[in-house]
C-alpha cells in the first residue's frame, strides 16, 4: 500500500459536554481545526470519513454530511460514515488510508464523534450491548461491563486473582490523565482507592469495580491524512509503518476469551509489516475499556507472557517512566470513551507524542508508537505502528 501520513489533527475535551448539545456541534469543534492544523485550505480536502457508533445514542441517523454544517467547503465531496463498534474511529482511518492509497485524492479528513451523556444510564447499557452477541449475551447481568466481568472471572480462574494488577492499571491511567488537558477525569485516585470496594467504588460486575470501567463520554477528534508524497511538502507528518485490521468471532463462547486471539494476530501482523517488535516501541495507546482488557492486551502485544500481564503493571513496566509506557494519555479509563471518537483520539495523541507536541504528557523518548483499538470484546482489532516522517 502507498505510504500514508497523518498531517494535522484536533481534539475536543471529553466528558459531559453540555456546551455541545448534539453530534453536529461536537464535529464542528474539531473538523475545521484539524484542517487548519494541517496548514491547508478546506477546499483541498478530497474526501471525508466520519466515525459515529450511534445505535441509539442520537436520534440523528445518517451523520456523514453533518460535517458540512461547519465546513461548507466540503459540499459535493464524497463523505462516508463508518461504524465498527468501539473501533469505529479506526475503521474511518482505514477507509481514509484506502482512499489515498487508491490514488483517488491527496487529502482525506477523518472525524470521530459521539454524544453519549444525554442518554439515560439504562439505555446506555442496552446500546453498548449491541456490540456483543445478543443471542447468547443479551441477559448477562451488568450489560457490557458484565461481559468483561465474565472475561475477568475466567482469567482469574486460569491465572489467579489479578485484583492488585487491575487496581494498579486503573491508578496508573488516572495518574496519567492528570496531564491530559482533554481528559474527562483529571484526578489521581491512587492505588488504595482503586483497590478497595467502597460506596464510592462499588462493584459493577464482579470482579470489576467502578474504577475498572471506562467512562460514558461526549467528545470528538479529527485528523487530516495525506499520501506520503504530498505529506513531504507539509510542516509535519506522522507515517503509518503498519496498519492492520483483524476480526474474530462475535460470540465470546466461540473462542478462548482470556487470550484476545484477534488482538494477538493483529499485533503479530503489524510487527511483521513494520519490521519491528514490541521492544522497538517507545509507547502504546491501548484500548482499556475495562482494566482487564488492558491487562490481557499486554500479553497480546507481546510485552508479557500469557498469564503474566499483571507483572507488566505491578513491576512498573507500563508506567510513564517504564520500559514501555502504556496509555500516557490516561487511556479510556481517565480520558473517556466517546465511542466513535476513541480510535481517532488514540491516533491524534500518538501523533502528538511522535512530534514532541504532547505537552505535559510528552515522553522523553517517542520514536515509534503503537495504537490498539478494538470493537466489542476483541472482535474488531486494529493495530497501527506510527513514526514521525518529518
Amino acid at each position: 500500500m502507498t505510504d500514508t501520513c497523518i498531517v494535522g489533527w484536533a481534539h475536543s475535551a471529553f466528558g459531559k459536554r453540555e456546551d455541545a448539545p448534539d453530534l453536529e456541534s461536537l464535529m464542528a469543534g474539531v473538523a475545521r481545526a484539524a484542517i487548519e492544523d494541517a496548514g491547508i485550505g478546506p477546499e483541498e480536502i478530497d474526501a471525508g470519513f466520519v466515525g459515529v457508533f450511534g445505535e441509539g445514542f442520537t436520534p440523528q441517523g445518517f451523520p456523514a454530511s453533518l460535517v458540512l454544517q461547519s465546513v461548507p467547503e466540503l459540499r459535493f465531496k464524497p463523505i462516508t460514515r463508518l461504524e465498527n463498534a468501539c473501533a469505529t474511529g479506526s475503521a474511518a482511518i482505514h477507509a481514509a488510508r484506502d482512499f489515498l492509497a487508491a490514488g483517488r485524492g491527496r487529502f482525506a479528513l477523518v472525524v470521530g464523534a459521539e454524544k453519549m451523556t444525554a442518554t439515560p444510564g439504562p439505555k446506555v447499557g442496552d446500546i453498548l450491548l449491541t456490540a456483543s452477541y445478543r443471542k447468547t449475551e443479551q441477559d448477562i447481568e451488568g450489560g457490557f461491563a458484565g461481559v468483561f466481568g465474565r472475561i475477568a472471572e475466567a482469567y482469574f480462574q486460569r491465572h489467579g486473582d489479578q485484583s492488585d494488577a487491575l487496581a494498579a492499571i486503573a491508578a496508573k491511567n488516572h495518574r496519567n490523565g492528570v496531564d491530559n488537558p482533554w481528559a474527562q477525569m483529571r484526578k489521581d485516585l491512587g492505588y488504595d482507592f482503586c483497590r478497595t470496594e467502597s460506596e464510592r467504588n462499588p462493584y459493577v460486575a464482579r470482579p470489576l469495580k467502578r474504577t475498572d470501567c471506562s467512562l460514558v463520554s461526549d467528545g470528538a477528534a479529527a485528523l487530516v491524512m495525506a499520501d506520503a508524497e504530498t505529506a513531504a511538502g507539509l510542516a509535519k507528518a506522522v507515517r503509518f509503518r503498519a496498519a492492520v485490521q483483524v476480526n474474530d468471532f462475535l460470540p465470546i463462547a466461540a473462542r478462548d476469551i482470556t487470550r484476545f486471539e484477534g488482538a494477538r494476530e493483529a499485533w503479530a501482523r503489524a510487527y511483521a509489516a513494520a519490521g519491528v517488535g514490541v521492544s522497538d516501541l517507545s509507547f502504546v495507546e491501548t484500548h482499556d475499556c475495562f482494566t482487564i482488557a488492558e491487562l490481557i492486551e499486554y500479553e497480546a502485544m507481546g510485552l508479557a507472557a500469557e498469564g503474566q500481564g499483571g507483572r507488566a503493571v505491578l513491576d512498573g513496566w507500563t508506567a510513564a517512566g517504564g520500559r514501555l509506557p502504556v496509555n500516557r494519555s490516561g487511556g479510556l479509563k481517565s480520558k473517556g470513551h466517546p465511542i466513535g471518537a476513541t480510535g481517532v483520539s488514540m491516533h491524534v495523541l500518538a501523533a502528538m507524542q511522535l512530534t514532541g507536541t504532547a505537552g505535559a504528557m510528552q515522553l522523553p523518548k517517542a520514536d515509534l508508537g503503537g495504537v490498539f483499538n478494538m470493537g466489542g470484546a476483541a472482535v474488531a482489532n486494529y493495530v497501527s505502528v506510527l513514526e514521525r516522517a518529518r
